[in-house]
């Protein structure tokens, strides 16, 4: 694999950015003609649109890189529950790549399309990727509560309105772990007397209890998902790693929890978090402690699972990547022979912006590039 780094790079965000750019027409379609006569219908098929997308670095993960996630689920829930029913999904922020795990999962489990999350606004500009989230009806909040608590409220009741069930991401630590937030939220954490977490951050509790009043009656569970790797591994957890065709090896623990089992009491709420993620500290800490998420975290144990990747998704891959080296090939021979070199050199301006994209955005996304919010807004964790 990785003597053919660079050219499947290349191949990856030719495809990537191409299969979104005509996502986005697709979905623009569903809004203006589809949307205002049959919601139902709009939203039905733009699962299948985000579905194609998503599929794209799920195929790169699990066919190129060979990564696959080691899953530990408890049978008879997976077969009861798991993508038969609408879920909250609150997860440890920690990786590069913690989204692309939850996506590889939720693929497995056949509600990859519906797989939407709380965001940052400001990511909804964001073009190809950005644009997708948008008109898949993400969660865009601007972190400002009094603003928020409204868009919450109202975005829920659009979510967990589809047809089928859509699982929702929220990150309650606020941002992705990192060194210097950790410090910050322990120092926090002692000056307000709340436990001190190891490999966490404190959790903000607002967008949670915000969130309950319009949950219940709506969404009947929450899936908390546990997710690490071996300190020691071989290969860095990274998007880069995947690009470059490197395995990884992600385990995952993942539980359901009724929503009921979370107090109506806004406060009572709160702390119900904090006592959660004590636990997902003591999960966590287990497995980094003794290889396992069960030995001492008191959790009891179920047994771990290994699906195979899904042939959707390396047919989805291949359909878009032959159309569009097709197309590039055709358009680029055809301008060579026709001495027509502003289209062929128009093309390989284009291959050069869709590689810097990729590159940019695997930068991004580097623990390094991370969100200052955590550290600045410390003072705030608990509110």
């Amino acid at each position: 694999m990785g003597k053919l780094t660079g050219l499947g790079r290349l191949l990856i965000a030719v495809t990537f950015f191409t299969c979104g750019f005509f996502v986005n027409i697709g979905q623009l379609f569903l809004h203006i003609c589809v949307k205002p006569f049959d919601k139902r219908l709009c939203r039905s098929l733009m699962y299948y649109l985000t579905y194609s997308f998503y599929c794209i670095l799920v195929c790169v993960a699990e066919w190129y890189a060979g990564s696959s996630v080691r899953v530990y689920i408890d049978p008879e829930d997976e077969k009861k529950y798991f993508a038969k029913e609408h879920g909250l999904l609150l997860m440890n922020h920690t990786y590069e790549i913690d989204w692309l795990t939850v996506w590889i999962v939720t693929d497995k489990f056949g509600n990859l399309g519906n797989t939407k999350a709380y965001a940052k606004k400001m990511l909804r500009y964001v073009p190809i990727l950005g644009w997708v989230w948008w008109m898949a009806e993400f969660i865009f909040l601007d972190r400002n509560f009094d603003k928020d608590k409204i868009v919450i409220k109202e975005q829920l009741k659009v979510v967990y309105s589809y047809p089928d069930p859509v699982w929702l991401l929220l990150n309650a630590e606020g941002t992705r772990f990192t060194p210097a937030k950790h410090e910050a939220s322990v120092k926090f954490a002692q000056e307000r007397g709340l436990p001190v977490l190891k490999h966490h951050l404190i959790p903000r509790t607002k967008g949670f209890t915000a969130s309950l009043p319009t949950l219940r009656g709506i969404c009947p569970a929450i899936y908390d998902i546990n997710l690490a790797f071996k300190r020691d591994a071989k290969v860095k957890p990274s998007m880069l790693s995947q690009l470059n065709g490197e395995t990884v090896e992600p385990y995952m623990y993942i539980r359901r929890v009724p929503l009921s089992d979370v107090p109506e009491d806004e406060k009572e709420a709160a702390a119900w978090m904090q006592e959660f993620f004590m636990e997902k500290d003591r999960i966590i800490d287990s497995f980094h402690e003794t290889g396992s998420f069960f030995k001492t975290s008191g959790v009891k144990e179920v047994p771990m699972k290994m699906y195979k990747p899904r042939l959707a998704t390396l047919l989805n891959f291949i359909g878009w990547a032959t159309v569009c080296v097709s197309c590039i090939l055709y358009y680029m021979i055809t301008s060579f022979i026709a001495g027509n070199w502003i289209g062929f050199f128009a093309v390989i301006s284009v291959l050069a912006l869709f590689y810097g994209l990729m590159e940019n955005a695997v930068n991004a996304s580097k623990i390094s590039k991370s969100s200052s919010y955590g550290a600045a807004g410390a003072n705030q964790a608990a509110k």
